[in-house]
């Protein structure tokens, strides 16, 4: 057999998160419509990833989310999402590459894609890896200004500090994708 020169097995991982990243995009405008709900699984340690330390100390290599009935503020990128989940009551802003997603899964309809996350057609672009260091920065000094300025509590307004809208305060969940995987 000859080599594969033109590395269709990259191609199509990379049209695969297109789709994924058309997927979240259209979620974003219109939300999740019907029963559909989605388990994300991503390389904790991939490049661009941004998540809380305390999330990299409980998942240092792989994470899964749920996106169902209790995220906020997805937004799509070019090269990455963002999007507010609880965590035991903490809420938090998870920034992920399409690049570093390994698996996304929509049990609803029983649809599944599982990728390489090391194998892309292009690395992540140097200067999107600034941008993210250079917004992380900018949000944790914002975060203590806030903190300094209301108190640990979420302030003297009778508020808990959470996001504001339907079960925000009740918590994310975290699953692995092997419950759902064929058995071989």
């Amino acid at each position: 057999m000859a080599e594969d020169l033109l590395r269709y097995d990259i191609l199509i991982q990379d049209a695969l998160r297109g789709a994924v990243k058309k997927i979240l995009a259209e979620v974003g405008r219109t939300g999740l419509p019907g029963e559909h709900h989605f388990y994300i699984a991503f390389d904790t340690t991939a490049p661009g990833v941004r998540i809380s330390q305390r999330l990299k100390d409980r998942y240092p290599q792989e994470m899964t989310i749920v996106l169902q009935h209790q995220f906020w503020d997805l937004n799509i990128g070019e090269h990455a999402f963002e999007v507010g989940l609880s965590f035991g009551g903490v809420p938090e802003k998870l920034l992920v590459p399409y690049t570093a997603i390994k698996g996304f899964f929509d049990p609803s309809v029983q649809f599944a894609l599982e990728f390489d996350p090391g194998k892309t057609a292009e690395e992540l672009p140097e200067d999107l890896l600034e941008a993210v260091e250079e917004l992380a920065r900018a949000e944790e000094t914002a975060n203590a200004t806030l903190k300094t300025t209301s108190g640990e509590d979420g302030g003297d307004d009778g508020t808990d500090g959470s996001p504001k809208g339907p079960k925000a305060d009740t918590g994310g969940e975290v699953v692995s994708l092997d419950a759902f995987r064929k058995k071989t």
